[in-house]
């Protein structure tokens, strides 16, 4: 596994990431800016998502008849410059215009960059997904701090210090890896194993691909109402909420990398029942807590089942689909994960209706639907995929 190389695509990761894991962070000074109800306010989620959901599956399917990497560095952009414009759009309208924006550069970034780390993996797929992973995780724990540090120097107009970095970070990645030699496939021909021919398996992808939403809508759950969730019910500081948000997703990081290691020892459906059995009871339980200290305790169990599974689910995505490796991660990643920031308005009106906690209090019954899921996937194959560009 080439590590230098698939570092330098999970800090990419980092730097796209980092606009998503920002939004919910802003969400409390555009609620007291324009007086934004639950719903409003969770609807600027639903557009980055929404965006990303519709498109990424599109990029990846081009990502895997591609030669140059251009879309990386094209996505960096436009994810940064999107979001930093947020602050000064004026109005709720522009706002998710600009979010949407954001939101196309994230799904131009995903498949091309993760098509790219499962050549880079070979024969340790879990484990470098993981690795590419944690770039994401790593955004999405510091953009709330840097977004709620902007938004306390400089008020609204701070997102701008979101458009610093992605030129700079596009250029070093385009020059990097445009004109990379990728690791050769084995002598056999590289759809095959053993004399076994590989064939794309789309009826556990479409199956895998519901426990991936199922997924993603636990994580928007949580990423976007935590905040609002330690203001309102924990009465805690907007300081406060965008530190709890970035302690779940600095957990992550960690978190990440163990589920990465256990799969590729244990089998991606063990690693993925284990953490979906592991957040059936810790979300009950966060949801009817209303004390901050252990609300906050909470959160370390909750990051291990949460994000231990991510790579295992990429890694899986990946080996239904070896023939399109640029495409199951537009799906896996993008169109998949964005359709739970696509619930994140339903939980919104949940909210303004019923209160903040019912609303989170809803998301106990994924994990179930998840773990019904799971159990249909068929046992892991030991085997190296080494899918071509």
């Amino acid at each position: 596994m080439r590590y230098r190389s698939i570092s330098l695509l999970s800090a990419g990761h980092l730097f796209t990431d980092i606009n998503q894991g920002a939004i919910p962070a802003l969400l409390p000074f555009f609620i007291a800016e324009y007086h934004l109800t639950y719903a409003a306010a969770a609807s600027i989620v639903f557009a980055a998502n929404i965006a990303s959901s519709i498109v990424q599956p599109i990029f990846g399917f081009y990502s895997d008849r591609l030669t140059k990497v251009w879309l990386m560095p094209v996505g960096i952009l436009l994810a940064g410059l999107g979001l930093a414009v947020t602050g000064v759009a004026g109005s709720l309208p522009l706002i998710l215009a600009a979010v949407a924006v954001s939101g196309c550069g994230v799904a131009a970034f995903h498949p091309d960059a993760a098509r790219l780390a499962n050549r880079l993996a070979e024969d340790k797929k879990a484990m470098a997904m993981s690795i590419f992973a944690v770039g994401g995780n790593a955004g999405f724990a510091f953009g709330p701090l840097l977004a709620t540090g902007a938004m306390l120097a400089w008020g609204i107009k701070g997102t701008l210090i979101f458009a610093l970095s992605p030129v700079v970070v596009a250029a070093f990645l385009y020059f990097q890896f445009r004109d990379m030699t990728l690791p050769q496939p084995p002598k056999k021909a590289a759809n095959e194993v053993a004399g076994e021919q590989l064939k794309d398996q789309w009826f556990p992808f479409l199956r895998l691909t519901g426990i991936v939403v199922a997924r993603s809508v636990l994580f928007f759950g949580l990423n976007t109402f935590i905040p609002l969730y330690w203001i309102n019910v924990l009465h805690q500081s907007a300081v406060a909420g965008g530190t709890a948000l970035t302690l779940l997703f600095s957990l992550g990081i960690v978190s990440t990398l163990i589920g990465g290691r256990l799969a590729d020892k244990l089998g991606y459906r063990n690693a993925i029942m284990a953490g979906f059995g592991l957040l059936l009871p810790l979300i009950a339980i966060f949801t009817h807590i209303n004390d901050s200290f252990w609300a906050t305790a909470m959160l370390i169990p909750i990051s291990l089942g949460l994000f231990g599974i991510y790579g295992p689910l990429m890694a899986s995505g990946q080996n239904f689909l070896p023939n399109r490796v640029g495409f199951a991660s537009g799906v896996t990643i993008g169109l998949a994960v964005s359709i739970g920031g696509v619930a994140a308005p339903a939980l919104g009106w949940m909210a303004d209706m019923y209160g903040i906690q019912t609303a989170l209090q809803c998301l106990v019954v994924i994990p179930v639907l998840a773990l019904a899921l799971t159990a249909t996937l068929p046992a892991d194959k030991r085997r190296a995929v080494h899918s071509e560009s």
